[in-house]
């Protein structure tokens, strides 16, 4: 029987470390591509922008509307439905033709990263708590690898002349098989005798969302517009304020993303040792202070330091809330993640935009105090990812798995 639930239990990690990679891959492609598909829409940078919103309105969406429907319904059979739909939607931008069908298809896509974004992460929580340990932060490192791999294979696809619609096409379709080949390694409906007793008196709603839940979301708010902040201004920073020449500058940002994703490999180590609060409070501690080198910064090869310790800083902070929202109530698990997500990724929206409008009043280094600033309140807030432990649930077993026991 242990042996039986352990294969059972390493099925859903690996299952669970698929639909991330999927996710981070699906993406990564639709990034690659958007200059060509731009042209191909004909809309100038602006038009693009406020399209973009979109993308990010389809994905807040898709949370709130995913999680709720996690909780009730369990995440093996909302996950693969989200999958399908996110690996769907990607063919939609390639058919744009113009501005209108274009922002439909961005609205689309998003909604899709949404629904597996939240779904997914509900599945991680349940995966973790099975496992009885930290094991969140992997998850995300290899949503990371996904982008990574989907940035190489486009590399090599736009050098043979593939169009967007090609590529797009046949990764789409990929991607639909996977989601459906790593459906069986999913855990069941996890049981809670309290909502199972009253089903219908469970009405998730922002009203009835516990207070811990939106101060986690604040500090995903904050902690996402500061990555969002790295990704979109720290090249710009390196050329405007050190004078680095084009190639230079792009390291930033390399620096940054290869520090974050690594980081994420070895912090469910750090915090089976010392606890999600100290990962937390030590990994914003970090952040703040490679902000710190990147604002006063001297010289090219500080602010690259500074950067790439911001990366490592962040590394396992979001994992942590997302995490400390799921196990807070788990016969609420995906409605709760659903709401930090949400906020975290509105966060990510607006960094670069807030940034940008700080450099009308500033100099643009000077503009990173703010997500310093970020950083340091989620130091001193993290003891409010403390809570007690619960009992480690068994994982259902799966529909499949129950009937064959059954015809046994």
């Amino acid at each position: 029987m242990f042996v039986c639930m352990f294969n059972e239990l390493r099925a859903a990690r690996l299952a669970t470390f698929l639909y991330f990679a999927l996710n981070g891959f699906v993406l990564g492609i639709w990034v690659v591509h958007i200059p060509l598909i731009e042209q191909r829409a004909g809309i100038g940078h602006a038009t693009l922008g406020w399209l973009l919103l979109l993308l990010g309105g389809g994905a807040f969406a898709g949370m709130q509307v995913t999680g709720p429907l996690t909780d009730r319904y369990g995440a093996r059979r909302v996950v693969p439905i989200s999958g399908l739909l996110l690996s769907a939607a990607l063919i939609l931008p390639a058919l744009a033709t113009d501005g209108w069908t274009l922002g439909l298809a961005l609205l689309a896509l998003g909604l899709g990263n949404g629904c597996l974004d939240v779904s997914m992460n509900a599945h991680a929580v349940q995966v973790e708590a099975a496992y009885g340990r930290p094991v969140m932060s992997a998850f995300h490192a290899m949503f990371s690898i996904g982008g990574v791999l989907a940035s190489l294979l486009a590399t090599r696809t736009l050098s043979w002349g593939w169009s967007p619609f090609t590529t797009l096409t046949a990764v789409s379709v990929v991607c639909l098989i996977l989601a459906v080949a790593a459906r069986p390694g999913l855990l069941g409906k996890p049981q809670h005798p309290a909502s199972d007793a009253e089903p219908a008196a469970v009405k998730p709603s922002w009203r009835s969302t516990p207070a811990r839940i939106w101060i986690l979301a604040g500090l995903a708010l904050m902690l996402m517009l500061s990555e969002g902040a790295a990704a979109d201004w720290s090249a710009l920073s390196m050329r405007d304020v050190l004078d680095a020449n084009p190639a230079t500058a792009a390291l930033a940002y390399g620096a940054f993303a290869t520090a974050m994703t690594a980081g994420r490999f070895l912090i469910d180590r750090i915090a089976a040792r010392f606890g999600p609060v100290a990962v937390l409070r030590w990994g914003s501690v970090l952040a703040a202070a490679a902000l710190t080198l990147v604002v006063w910064s001297p010289s090219v090869p500080v602010a690259l330091a500074g950067w790439t310790l911001f990366g490592a800083g962040l590394a396992g902070t979001i994992p942590q809330l997302f995490s400390a929202a799921g196990h807070t109530d788990p016969a609420a698990a995906a409605t709760n993640v659903s709401r930090v997500a949400g906020l975290g990724y509105l966060g990510m929206l607006a960094g670069p935009a807030v940034i940008g409008a700080l450099t009308h009043v500033t100099q643009l280094n000077y503009a990173f105090l703010l997500p310093l600033v970020f950083c340091v309140v989620a130091a001193i807030t993290a003891p409010m990812l403390r809570t007690t432990r619960t009992p480690r649930p068994q994982p259902s077993p799966s529909p499949e798995r129950t009937a064959e026991n059954s015809a046994a």
